[in-house]
């Protein structure tokens, strides 16, 4: 196999469902300050019911529900009031028939009690009577014991991201740690001898700063790996199977930016060939078409287009859903996505994904264009727009989904 032809061209959905290498990273134990958006490695069960106890969700009297019904502005329920329950504290009376008990929201619900009036539908006529002006039934202005979680229910579900409200239901449980998956180390190589560093002060004639490394770590960082820029390789077979074989040897995914194309001086593919198998090598999509995905003994590994355009958009299409699986999770988290109008005719060609960068405002999806090889395309965008495989193209005026960069 000499890497100077495409060979073995897949689609994208082909390479979502069917490129899906078992690697999982390592479990580890963290505190729930470190566990944002990594993945239980086992569903999360807890330890009791949550709330606990029964409790006001509103500020209010807290009363038997049928000493209610009836009630109404014209014709008011009068209700003895009996006592108060603080914040935090155990109550320490009860609701007999006819009564009520001051309640915060928050506080336990004393017995007897089955519903809480919201003070807003009473007045306290005279000292230690309240008159009640709409009914309410049981249950109401309350919460069960355990309406929250009940016991030996699961907390969180393996296999998912956590967010913000589960770190928050995990500490409301008394779960301080939890198992998840490692953040998978992804090693980003380089190649190109026209490729330096960004910190190079003055370019000579035909070098280009490494743009792509350090946009592909932001991307990996945003979905929950972690990034080992590996540096820059000349453009020999040698040096980059040196430079491969060492990022195999402790990444969980290796991505390799240029290299992948039919030039005559591309040697990703003939590298990659000698340490792994080529799962394919062209995918149907524009921009991207000179992507490589392989196997190297377990672990996945990518070549994308030299051009950074074309390398982010391939990353973020193949790349993070992969990244994710490798953590655990076995659907990488939704995109954020809105409802817009193209402003014009997208053209496109049966066969091929077709992913278009827009611009959104007033409820329209302004398509860009430009060349794969310019950053500034993206860095103009609100997000993308996918023409399916085989669509020839989408109309002006019609309504398509826009999948939002964060």
């Amino acid at each position: 196999m000499s890497g100077r032809e495409f060979f073995t061209a897949r689609t994208v959905s082909d390479a979502l469902v069917e490129f899906r290498p078992s690697r999982r990273t390592t479990v580890e134990s963290v505190p729930l300050a470190e566990a944002l958006r990594r993945v239980p490695t086992a569903d999360v069960i807890t330890p009791g019911a949550l709330p606990g106890f029964p409790r006001a969700t509103v500020d209010g009297y807290a009363v038997r529900a049928v000493d209610t019904y009836g009630a109404s502005e014209g014709l008011p329920s009068y209700l003895g009031l009996v006592g108060s329950v603080r914040m935090g504290s155990a109550p320490t009376v009860a609701v007999p028939p006819g009564g009520c008990v001051a309640i915060p929201t928050g506080a336990v619900l004393p017995e007897g009690a089955d519903a809480v009036v919201m003070v807003e539908h009473t007045g306290e006529t005279m000292p230690g009577t309240i008159e009640v002006t709409r009914p309410v039934a049981p249950g109401a202005g309350m919460v069960r014991a355990d309406e929250d979680v009940a016991a030996g229910a699961v907390l969180v579900a393996a296999g998912r991201p956590l967010r913000a409200p589960e770190l928050g239901l995990l500490a409301a449980a008394g779960v301080t740690t939890v198992q998840v998956h490692a953040r998978p180390r992804v090693a980003i190589i380089s190649t190109g001898d026209e490729v330096v560093p960004p910190s190079t002060l003055t370019l000579a004639a035909g070098q280009v700063r490494d743009a792509t490394a350090s946009a592909l770590a932001a991307l990996v960082l945003d979905s929950g790996g972690e990034p080992v820029v590996a540096g820059i390789v000349p453009d020999d077979r040698g040096a980059l199977e040196d430079a491969l074989g060492r990022a195999l040897a402790h990444a969980d995914l290796v991505v390799v930016s240029a290299g992948s194309s039919v030039g005559n001086r591309d040697e990703t593919a003939a590298a990659v060939a000698a340490l792994g198998t080529i799962w394919c090598h062209g995918l149907a999509v524009k921009p991207g078409k000179p992507t490589l995905l392989a196997d190297c003994a377990g672990v996945p590994l990518i070549g994308l287009p030299g051009n950074p355009l074309s390398a982010l958009v391939v990353f973020r299409l193949i790349g993070v859903p992969l990244v994710w699986r490798l953590a655990g999770c076995e659907a990488a988290p939704p995109e954020p996505s809105r409802r817009a109008r193209l402003s014009r005719d997208v053209a496109s060609a049966a066969g091929r994904l077709d992913v278009v960068q827009v611009a959104v405002g007033d409820g329209s999806a302004e398509p860009l264009f430009g060349p794969s090889a310019l950053l500034s395309v993206l860095t103009k965008a609100d997000g993308y727009i996918v023409v399916p495989e085989p669509a020839t193209g989408l109309d002006g005026g019609r309504e398509v989904e826009v999948i939002l960069y964060r």
